[in-house]
């Protein structure tokens, strides 16, 4: 008994050494690594998945795949409390993952099953859960900013602490209810924390060709609002600077801006065979910059973990998956009847 008391400490005692961070600020323990690397593991399992059932027609209408920018969402996940808020655009899956809700539901909702989360009737780019305070993907460029925005106030009016996430594109950024958005927000201080996930191509432009000045975290300083730009496959990198947005929000200075430079492997959507960059560039950031590959080998550089132990993670990974996706092909879809509730009039 003593000696299986002195393992457990030992093991508790490994997880909870410490390793330096990507500039050495912030040290992480091991034990946060490994979740890190999980939670960005099940997002890229999830959405290879949902592009399956894609292909094999069990998902209708558009589905937008966040596989390339997962160190992005799970990187701010980490920075924040179950009680603070969470919107997006349509890109949402694996926002919907990193904020703890059940993949068998959003599966479902993908594959437009009672199960689901908006009970089969959003799909992808329509779901929200109140419990974890995801506030949804919305189908509208740029619609989630002010609305998200209208969600710092009420925290701020109810004077409860928390804050809100909200995130964007860069295709979104030139949007004008954006900076309606911002000024209100600056204006008020308002606690929330702008992210533009800036994958470079928006649909399918060009960031260079269809922006102005391609620094856009530099977008709130007409409103004075602070902004960094991010390595967005770093997710170390996100996470650092994601607590110090939050601990200049929470002190109640008003909203900030973070700009992550992030990539997108698949088309805009499904439907985009993204002829608009070469395969070379995609091929690059997957050798050289992948969140996931990135933070694998740290962790075996660093003995957080070797191949064996890693490998495990990505089978257990991949069984949540195949059970989301076997609970939602078992699902059955909505009844008529259904066509007439949650309808506000």
């Amino acid at each position: 008994m003593a000696q299986a008391k002195n393992n457990m400490a030992a093991s508790k005692s490994r997880s909870e050494e410490k390793v330096t961070s990507v500039t050495g600020k912030t040290p992480v323990t091991k034990e946060l690594l490994l979740k890190l690397y999980k939670d960005m593991l099940l997002i890229r399992r999830f959405e290879e998945k949902a592009g399956q059932l894609y292909g094999m027609g069990l998902i209708g209408g558009f589905c937008h795949l966040y596989i390339g920018q997962e160190a992005v969402v799970v990187g701010m996940q980490n920075c924040i409390t179950p009680n603070d808020a969470v919107i997006t655009s349509y890109r949402d899956h694996g926002h919907m993952i990193a904020c703890g809700m059940d993949p068998k539901g959003i599966m479902a909702e993908l594959t437009g099953r009672i199960g689901g989360f908006s009970k089969g009737k959003g799909g992808s780019m329509h779901m929200f859960s109140t419990e974890k305070h995801f506030y949804g993907g919305h189908g509208i460029v740029g619609a989630q900013v002010p609305l998200g925005t209208g969600i710092a106030f009420a925290h701020k009016y109810r004077g409860n602490g928390a804050l809100s996430l909200v995130y964007f594109g860069d295709g979104s950024v030139n949007q004008g209810q954006v900076y309606e958005a911002f000024n209100m927000a600056s204006l008020w201080q308002l606690p929330v924390i702008y992210i533009i996930e800036n994958n470079e191509y928006a649909m399918g432009t060009s960031v260079k060709r269809s922006h102005s000045t391609t620094e856009l975290f530099r977008r709130g300083e007409g409103f004075a609002i602070p902004g960094k730009q991010v390595d967005g496959m770093d997710v170390l990198a996100v996470r650092e600077a994601g607590q110090e947005a939050v601990e200049y929000v929470r002190s109640g200075k008003g909203p900030f801006l973070l700009e992550m430079k992030t990539y997108r492997y698949r088309g805009h959507s499904m439907s985009d065979p993204a002829k608009y960059r070469s395969k070379e560039e995609v091929e690059k950031y997957k050798e050289q910059h992948d969140p996931i590959e990135g933070l694998k080998a740290r962790m075996v550089r660093d003995n957080v973990a070797n191949e064996d132990a890693l490998k495990e993670i990505d089978k257990q990974i991949k069984l949540v998956v195949t059970e989301a996706a076997d609970f939602a092909q078992n699902s059955p879809e909505p009844p008529e009847s259904e066509l007439w509730t949650d309808v506000l009039v």
